[in-house]
């Protein structure tokens, strides 16, 4: 007698919702969409921001104001999909409780935008690596703004589950841009440092509390939405609601005292090689030669010269007798991009005019004009020096004749020889700064 074994294969398990929704439904196309359209925003704008870390956080801190709408009008469009789908009866009688028929679906939607939203601001930084000239990176707002997404996607859910109708979701993404682009651009008012997209300036940075407080708020008020709505006792709601109000109080209350200046902006590095020396502000350390270069002509002339500032400086606050205004590196996307000066003889020629430092005088004399044009045109000639030049030739005689003068000044400096020429840069520096008419020596 034989015995005879059943060795049937045990039953699959079913996968479990939550990855089955996180695998195969609408969130990884609403997260692909997220990290599409900051990818387009951001390209478009890299002038701006790639080639400085605190610019690159900057920017995108402030597709926060994008990608908040888009990922409450995803959570929305998953909130009302059992509508559309006429499957609600049958959604109802699954054995799990609400809340977790909730979260099954609209948590992988909350996740996916914020990845993408994390994706997009991880591609900017490594676009930015290659030509970071100092600094370092910034990601201290990205735990609050990665939050801040996920939450406004939860939000949408809970929207969309409320709301039968199609437009919610599109209607929500523009009440929601709306809403956060007026509250950026207001200038008065406490509650704009509610907006997880409040705008900064590089190199502001927020206070190592910020992005906690923010994600609290948002976070909070998400989840007291989703308690509101799915969840049995909703008396429960009452606690993420009374995080969300602390956490608004703190940021209300402070104010702008969540937004410092980075320590590192205040610092300048000079090349002390040259007079004047040449400095710029320590988050652009790594073009310190560059500007150096740019400059070389200017301070390969003046060797020997006296009555110069002692050092060219980057900075914003008022000038001092041995300080020049260097041109300022920022905002980037003009003078400089990614890590390079757009046009050296350009600011080569923005630095000779703040070594000339004249005020607007209002009785200047041909003299003084004249001596100006002479001292531009030799240590670093404006690029557009030949087109106005042109301009006057073609002009009446009146212009004429003023082109001839400066012409002939212009070419009597160059001709001096380099003891005279010192001596005569000399006492021109010396009258710097100052509208002092009898002191510009005549050419």
């Amino acid at each position: 007698m034989s015995l005879v074994t059943d060795r049937r294969a045990p039953a699959a398990r079913a996968p479990h919702p939550l990855r089955a929704e996180a695998l195969r439904g609408f969130a990884p196309f609403a997260g692909a969409a997220v990290l599409l359209t900051l990818g387009v925003l951001l390209a478009g704008s890299a002038a701006r921001w790639q080639g400085g870390w605190a610019e690159t956080a900057a920017q995108t801190h402030i597709t926060v104001l994008i990608a908040v709408p888009l990922a409450a009008a995803s959570g929305c469009w998953q909130g009302g999909r059992e509508r559309r789908r006429r499957t609600e009866e049958l959604w109802g009688t699954l054995v799990r409780a609400p809340l977790a028929r909730f979260l099954a679906s609209a948590l992988p939607v909350a996740l996916w935008t914020a990845a993408g939203y994390l994706a997009a601001a991880g591609l900017a930084m490594l676009a930015t690596w290659p030509y970071a000239q100092g600094d370092r990176p910034h990601p201290e707002l990205l735990p609050g703004d990665t939050v801040a997404v996920a939450a406004a996607a939860l939000l949408g859910y809970a929207v969309g589950r409320a709301l039968p109708t199609r437009l919610a979701a599109p209607l929500l993404a523009i009440a929601g841009y709306v809403g956060l682009g007026v509250l950026s651009v207001s200038h008065s008012g406490s509650a704009r440092h509610l907006d997880p997209a409040f705008p900064i300036m590089a190199p502001d940075a927020p206070v190592w509390w910020q992005p906690v407080s923010m994600a609290v708020w948002t976070a909070g008020l998400a989840f007291a939405a989703v308690l509101a709505y799915a969840a049995r006792r909703r008396v429960t709601a009452l606690l993420p609601l009374a995080a969300a109000v602390a956490a608004g109080a703190v940021l209300t209350q402070t104010g702008d005292g969540l937004w410092h200046e980075a320590p590192l902006a205040r610092r300048q590095v000079c090349d002390t090689s040259t007079t004047p020396a040449v400095c710029v502000n320590a988050r652009y350390a790594g073009m310190l030669p560059q500007v150096a270069d740019a400059l070389s002509g200017i301070t390969g002339k003046l060797k020997g010269v006296r009555n110069l500032p002692v050092r060219w400086e980057e900075r914003d606050h008022e000038s001092h007798d041995a300080e020049a205004q260097l041109p300022s590196l920022t905002p980037l996307g003009w003078s400089v991009v990614r890590g390079r000066l757009t046009d050296p003889r350009e600011f080569a020629w923005g630095a000779t005019a703040a070594l000339q430092r004249r005020p607007d005088c209002l009785h200047s004399t041909e003299r003084m004009r004249r001596a100006d044009d002479a001292v531009e045109a030799y240590l670093a000639p404006s690029p557009g020096q030949r087109t106005f030049d042109d301009i006057d030739a073609r002009g009446d005689a009146a212009h004429r004749a003023d082109l001839r003068k400066r012409l002939a000044a212009r070419a009597r400096l160059a001709g001096m020889g380099e003891e005279e020429r010192r001596d005569w840069l000399s006492a021109y520096f010396a009258t710097a700064g100052t509208c002092d008419v009898k002191g510009v020596p005549a050419l």
